[in-house]
C-alpha cells in the first residue's frame, strides 16, 4: 500500500471514530498518535474516550502491519488480522458512523 493510501485509511478511521465517540461517549480527551509506515512518520490528533482510543490504536496497528501491497477492504480480506471480538466492535462502529455520514451529506444537500 502506498503512503498516500495509508494516510487516507488512517484519516477514514479517525473520521468514523470521531463521529461514533462524540455521539455515544463522554469525556473525550485529545491525544496525538504517532504513526510509522514504510520508514515515514506521521502524526494524527484524536479526540476520543479511552475505550475508543484503545480500539483505534488496535485498528491502526493492524493497518500499519497490513501485508497487502494493494489493500483490500478488511471485510473482504482473505487473511483477516482482526480478532473476532475486535472485529465485531469495529463493524458496529463503522456501520453507525457510515449511516451518520450519509445523513450529514443529505442534510448538507438540502441546505443548499
Amino acid at each position: 500500500m502506498t503512503n498516500e493510501k495509508f494516510i487516507s485509511e488512517a484519516e477514514t478511521l479517525k473520521k468514523f471514530f470521531t463521529i461514533y465517540c462524540k455521539d455515544k461517549h463522554n469525556k473525550q480527551n485529545s491525544y496525538i498518535r504517532n504513526l510509522r509506515y514504510k520508514h515515514k512518520n506521521y502524526e494524527i490528533e484524536f479526540h476520543l474516550c479511552n475505550e475508543c482510543k484503545e480500539l483505534i490504536n488496535y485498528s491502526i496497528e493492524r493497518l500499519e502491519e497490513c501485508p497487502h501491497e494493494i489493500k483490500p477492504r478488511c471485510r473482504k480480506c482473505p487473511n483477516p488480522c482482526y480478532e473476532k471480538s475486535q472485529w465485531k466492535k469495529l463493524a458496529h462502529l463503522m456501520r453507525y458512523s457510515g449511516i451518520q455520514l450519509g445523513i450529514l451529506k443529505i442534510k448538507k444537500f438540502f441546505r443548499l
